[in-house]
């Protein structure tokens, strides 16, 4: 349940603040600030995908806005989120990720971004609530916790290292807040993991990236086993969530390729492997 909590009182100590920044300089131009319900295209600010870990504010401006969100336990926050856009700057689709969440606890969040022309918009004091911690699932192989491994990439953004920010490591690190993007390999794209261990499976899970300029999401991709026995292809409706592909072979490794996309940084949210029981 998300609750808003009247911001008066941060109104007023920006404008005081703006208008101090504004005597000490007859060059510089007035500091504007107003609220960023002025730049809602398609309603307020939302967390969505809620987990009790993590979550992304999504919301849509009406104006190129650098945009971040603030959030904490009290009011006084101590954590911040930027949009993640890898061209950084200014822009209208908005999705902070918000992670470093504990579960069942209150948070205080506000949102602010700031447009090309100088202007701040700031959002009122807001809260949400997350979930209680869900019941453990079944394990993913494929997971960093679990053992699993990369052997292979096709590349990582800007030539990092899988365990850097947009390093393969992030398709299963288990967190829906870090994703791995490939160095614009388009449909050249490719990753290899290595499972925890040796096991007939079940299913598996993809996740695919995509970006507000319409690219880097994965459309249809294949899987290849360590006994070079190829899955596939399987296709994925779209990038706002897994897709579960029911499978039944035994692997220690597997290679996901992509076959069609929208080109650029393609890449993944989070992959899994899943035993049979």
């Amino acid at each position: 349940m998300i609750k808003r909590i009247p911001a008066t009182l941060l109104f007023a100590a920006l404008v005081v603040f703006a208008t101090q920044s504004a005597g000490q300089s007859a060059q510089a131009p007035e500091l504007t600030i107003r609220p960023i319900e002025d730049v809602f295209t398609d309603g307020p600010p939302r967390i969505a995908d809620l987990s009790e870990q993590d979550g992304t504010l999504l919301f849509v401006s009406s104006v190129p806005l650098a945009c971040s969100v603030v959030y904490g336990e009290t009011p006084a926050f101590g954590q911040i989120a930027v949009d993640q856009d890898m061209a950084g700057g200014a822009h209208t689709n908005h999705h902070p990720a918000i992670a470093g969440l504990k579960a069942d606890t209150l948070y205080y969040y506000r949102v602010q971004g700031t447009a090309a022309d100088g202007t701040l918009y700031a959002s009122s004091v807001m809260t949400f609530r997350t979930p209680k911690a869900a019941a453990t699932g079944p394990l993913n192989l494929a997971s960093l916790e679990a053992g699993g491994r990369i052997v292979a990439v096709s590349s990582n953004f800007g030539g990092g290292s899988n365990d850097g920010s947009w390093g393969a490591n992030s398709a299963i690190d288990g967190r829906r807040t870090t994703e791995w993007s490939t160095d614009d390999d388009g449909d050249g794209g490719y990753v290899e993991i290595a499972l925890a261990r040796e096991a007939r499976l079940a299913a598996i899970e993809v996740w695919t990236r995509s970006m507000s300029n319409n690219t880097a999401q994965i459309f249809k991709f294949t899987i290849t086993t360590d006994k070079g026995e190829v899955l596939g292809p399987f296709e994925l409706p779209d990038a706002s969530k897994p897709y579960r592909f029911a499978i039944d072979v035994t692997a220690k490794s597997l290679r996901l390729d992509v076959v069609t996309s929208n080109g650029g940084n393609v890449g993944l949210v989070e992959f899994a492997a899943y035993a049979a029981q």
